[in-house]
């Protein structure tokens, strides 16, 4: 009985060895993005589902715009999706990309210490607020990466006449999370994505919103919006971008199920969604 019942078992190994064997290998689509896409938890968050429906695995780089879109002009990306919108339309005039689509938006904050040595807390520009900072000469931590994030910060200091640097200007190479941290111990002001802010809020016992708001509702500054598009590596400049993988990615992301997702991701624990499907209309 033992024998018939071993032998029973090992049949059915080798049938169910054979069944795996069958099975196609998983895929891989590399997805170069910006560190709020992964510091918020958004990617956590939605992307196990897209993985699962297409038996692939979405390697997730996740570093700043500047820095992604560089890695996909070098041919190390499939994919990109990103927030800096002169950035993203230049990569795809110069040919590097193709087919942006609008993903989501949140917005820019500028958040700093409790006790807002600069006096900015309320302002309605975000420009008004660097001037008052540049003039008491607080501590500013920029990211100083070329991401996002930069992009809109440098931009804002030019619309506002200034040229930051001297001591009180920190520009660190960081990523969003760890300029936040530095902010927080330093009780340093900085520019950051809404997402990636209220994501690590427990973290920040130290800095609170000065400038946009409790909610997007709140920020009346146009400046400060902050739209993420996604764009597929042009597949005739890197014949090895997995160009069916990553438009299959490009539609799931941009697909009403998906976005329904994203702008549910964040309200159960924070009262408000850490991005907006679509564009601002």
């Amino acid at each position: 009985m033992r024998k018939l019942l071993s032998m029973t078992l090992l049949l059915s190994s080798c049938v169910l060895l054979m069944a795996i064997g069958t099975l196609p290998a998983q895929d891989e689509l590399i997805l170069a993005t910006t560190t709020s896409t992964a510091d918020s938890g958004l990617l956590d968050a939605i992307l196990p589902a897209f993985e699962k429906a297409n038996n692939v695995k979405v390697k997730v780089v996740a570093v700043g715009t500047g820095q992604a879109l560089k890695l996909a002009q070098d041919g190390n990306a499939d994919v990109v999706l990103v927030h800096a919108r002169a950035k993203e339309d230049q990569f795809v005039a110069d040919g590097w990309g193709i087919d942006r689509r609008d993903v989501m938006y949140n917005d820019f904050l500028i958040v700093g210490p409790k006790n807002d040595p600069a006096a900015v807390k309320g302002r309605a520009r975000a420009t008004e607020a660097l001037s008052a900072i540049a003039a008491k000469q607080t501590f500013f931590a920029s990211r100083g990466d070329e991401s996002g994030t930069n992009t809109k910060e440098k931009d804002l200091w030019k619309k506002a006449g200034i040229e930051p640097k001297g001591e009180w200007y920190k520009s660190l190479g960081q990523g969003m999370g760890e300029t936040l941290l530095f902010a927080n111990e330093k009780n340093a002001y900085t520019l950051a994505d809404r997402g990636t802010f209220l994501a690590m809020k427990d973290r920040l016992s130290q800095l609170i919103i000065l400038v946009g708001g409790e909610k997007i509702s709140d920020n009346k500054d146009p400046a400060l919006l902050n739209p993420y598009g996604v764009i597929i590596v042009n597949p005739v400049k890197f014949p090895h971008v997995k160009k069916e993988l990553a438009e299959k990615f490009e539609q799931w992301i941009t697909s009403a199920e998906t976005l329904k997702v994203i702008g549910a991701f964040g309200v159960e624990k924070f009262g408000q969604p850490l991005f907006y499907p679509g564009v601002k209309k």
